[in-house]
């Protein structure tokens, strides 16, 4: 069961979960600071969101806005979020997928239970 037939070593398990805590906190204060951008009708609309899933700007393109038909601009601005959000989740994907590994190695998506939730990655 353990190497050597041994107990585990608990001191060892504890100081090793302590580090996997500290990797955990330093990459979500990276992903704070990280900003990705997505757009929608050929970038007429883009919206800015942190890596840790904050909305932090939109921008609109005057060419979008007609004021006869409101619903395209409500439907670029939904889409642009829906973008940035995609890009949030990968970027958190790929910042915190080596990490969330080391959390139980067998479960699917990664380590965590659940998969992940990040939908489209393998594990979702």
């Amino acid at each position: 069961m353990f190497p050597g037939g041994g107990q585990p070593d608990l001191q060892a398990i504890l100081q090793q979960a302590q580090q996997m805590q500290q990797a955990l906190a330093a990459a979500q204060d990276q992903l704070a600071n990280e900003e990705v951008t997505g757009s929608a009708g050929g970038g007429l609309v883009t919206a800015t969101m942190t890596g840790s899933g904050e909305l932090t700007a939109v921008t609109i393109a005057p060419a979008a806005v007609d004021p006869d038909d409101l619903e395209t601009l409500q439907d670029l601005v939904v889409a642009a979020v829906r973008d940035a959000s995609r890009l949030a989740g990968e970027l958190t994907a790929d910042r915190m997928g080596p990490l969330a590994g080391g959390l139980g190695g067998g479960f699917p998506g990664g380590g965590l239970p659940g998969g992940g939730g990040v939908p489209g990655l393998p594990g979702a």
